[in-house]
């Protein structure tokens, strides 16, 4: 079952963002997307999203339920109706939530996997990391801070807030199309991470990612932000 419209708090996300060569997303993925690029470096990452009182728009939040997910992106545009859109292809997504990994994706389109989630937050720090039922992996051991990364591909926080505020609809695969989903937030407000570690089974996979293929470009936080989710028409796939 996929429902049309939902609301729910975004408790916290972390967005982990990566510079990635142009040719190696073209490569990898799938018609109709191209990699979006900035400064001719396509961007890539993962969203870590604890997600609160998620319930049918119009229901009250005691129904709401609650989950850590985390979702593997790629900044892409495409061609709809010959104009050029923007937005997420999102090949995986985990979560915590035995309902979204049983049902299939109950609430958000696409396959969920199964995972087990470690998370401890305090005083500014962030701890958080997971693990699927098929073993992979990520995690991150980060901080707030207001020191810019100057090896980043945008130019500040503001250019690389705007370019996710610009993206905020997201496909994913199912069977022969792409189910789609379009952010909304009632207010949008990012800020800075320092890394000091991060890992990712995905990213350090060779066999997608060429080594000298990617490389750490940022990472963002949002917290306590009221939103809802609107399912969008499917892409057919080519």
């Amino acid at each position: 079952m996929k429902i049309p419209k939902i609301k729910g708090i975004m408790d916290r996300r972390i967005l982990i963002n990566y510079q990635v060569d142009k040719e190696v997303l073209e490569n990898y993925l799938p018609k109709p997307f191209t990699p979006k690029l900035i400064n001719g470096k396509g961007i890539a990452g993962i969203c870590l999203i604890r997600l609160k009182e998620i319930r049918p728009k119009g229901f009250p939040k005691q129904i709401g339920i609650s989950s850590e997910n985390g979702a593997h992106r790629i900044a892409v545009e495409w061609n709809e109706n010959g104009k050029l859109k923007e937005g997420v292809y999102i090949p995986r997504r985990d979560s915590s939530s035995k309902l979204n990994s049983f049902a299939g994706g109950a609430i958000f389109p696409g396959i969920h996997h199964l995972a087990k989630f470690t998370v401890s937050e305090s005083n500014g720090n962030y701890n958080v990391a997971f693990i699927s039922n098929d073993e992979t992996y990520l995690s991150i051991e980060a901080s707030e801070t207001n020191n810019w990364n100057k090896e980043s591909v945008f130019e500040n926080l503001n250019c690389v807030s705007d370019f996710f505020e610009n993206g905020a609809i997201g496909y994913s695969p199912d069977k022969n199309d792409f189910e789609g989903l379009e952010l909304i937030t009632h207010h949008w407000k990012v800020s800075l991470l320092e890394v000091k570690k991060v890992e990712s089974s995905f990213f350090e996979n060779t066999d997608i990612f060429p080594k000298g293929s990617v490389k750490f470009d940022n990472a963002l936080l949002m917290t306590d932000i009221k939103h809802e989710w609107r399912k969008l028409k499917k892409i057919k796939s080519p």
